[in-house]
């Protein structure tokens, strides 16, 4: 039997990890659909249902970040008991509150980073920096550092190589086709974000149930699955005005064609970090496409003040998510105590 605070502390969790979910949805859902509203190719009404339901169907299929996020950052069995459970709330709570405070400000900071960041203070508080799992913590940086880079360099070469393809197009021509082809770049990008972003909210409350002894294994329930799955689709569909302004409006002026480059080219980034169980933050990347498909059409194409407001959201993110577990953690422990 467990005890009422045990049973109290998971019900919290569960709702938080779905709340972060929501948030996640409408927070990022600008990574899917920004482009192709921006550029016309989808109406927001459509771009949104789109979005939602392709987030869902991605959400539902693969589990592997799950249990990266569920066991590669803080071992569970380190941390078992009220501890642990004290833990994930704390982490929770403290992205929820920057995702809010990135969300209201309009800038795409990353969701990703700041759950990672939330354990990672979360757990120093409780335990020291023992508990954290250095080779899992190492390979996840790596692919959180490593993720924008790719997606810059990706968005630039494939714009290079359309460019030089359709050369002899013009412009009018040119965007008249990619408008219906963005339309299933923006779709795929939707597909992918599902199947990495949703995940983390699923290793999340699992680690939630491992600590608190209601499952022996890191292996993703299926009620898990699909209520995370359904919380980011209803956050997608609440969609994320603000940050589709900045994402499209003030980092470039995008056509379609430029739409299509950098999602087809993102999504391809984040599926391969999908397939190899590796936690992105999608809105890293798709920004980092849409820069690299700037750039190929000229240095001048990008507004690189709005990037360095966008970089610094980015280098603040795990720290001050980190500062905020910890604090949580903190205050959540001396209430209880």
């Amino acid at each position: 039997m467990h005890s009422s605070f045990t049973l109290t502390v998971i019900i919290t969790v569960v709702f938080l990890a779905l709340a972060f979910d929501f948030i996640n949805g409408f927070h990022d859902s600008a990574n899917a659909i920004a482009t192709s509203v921006l550029t016309r190719a989808l109406s927001m009404r459509n771009a949104v249902i789109m979005a939602a339901v392709l987030n869902f169907v991605g959400a539902v299929i693969w589990t592997g970040v799950a249990k990266t996020i569920g066991k590669g950052i803080v071992d569970p069995a380190m941390v078992h008991g009220k501890t642990g459970q004290l833990l994930v709330l704390a982490a929770l709570v403290g992205a929820i509150a920057w995702n809010l405070f990135t969300w209201w400000r309009g800038l795409p900071s990353s969701s990703s980073h700041a759950l990672i960041g939330g354990l990672i203070g979360a757990a120093i508080a409780a335990k020291g920096v023992a508990v954290l799992n250095g080779h899992g913590l190492a390979i996840i940086f790596a692919t959180l550092v490593f993720s924008p880079i790719v997606g810059f360099v990706a968005g630039g070469l494939l714009m290079i190589l359309i460019m030089n393809i359709f050369a002899q197009h013009t412009p009018s021509k040119l965007n008249r086709h990619f408008k219906w082809m963005q339309i299933l770049s923006a779709s795929f990008m939707a597909f992918t974000h599902g199947s990495n972003d949703a995940q983390k909210s699923m290793g999340i409350i699992t680690m939630a149930l491992v600590v608190g002894g209601f499952t022996t294994s890191v292996t993703v329930p299926d009620w898990v699955k699909v209520s995370c799955a359904l919380a980011m689709a209803v956050g997608s569909a609440a969609g994320g005005w603000r940050i589709i302004k900045t994402i499209g409006k003030k980092v470039m002026g995008l056509q379609p064609v430029h739409g299509f480059a950098a999602e087809t080219s993102a999504a391809l980034v984040v599926l391969m970090a999908t397939l190899f169980k590796q936690p992105v933050s999608t809105t890293h990347v798709i920004s980092s496409a849409i820069m690299g498909v700037g750039s190929a059409k000229g240095i001048g194409s990008v507004r690189w003040g709005i990037v360095r407001q966008i970089a610094l959201a980015w280098v603040m993110t795990l720290p001050v998510s980190a500062g905020l577990g910890a604090v949580c953690y903190t205050a959540l422990h001396l209430a209880i105590k």
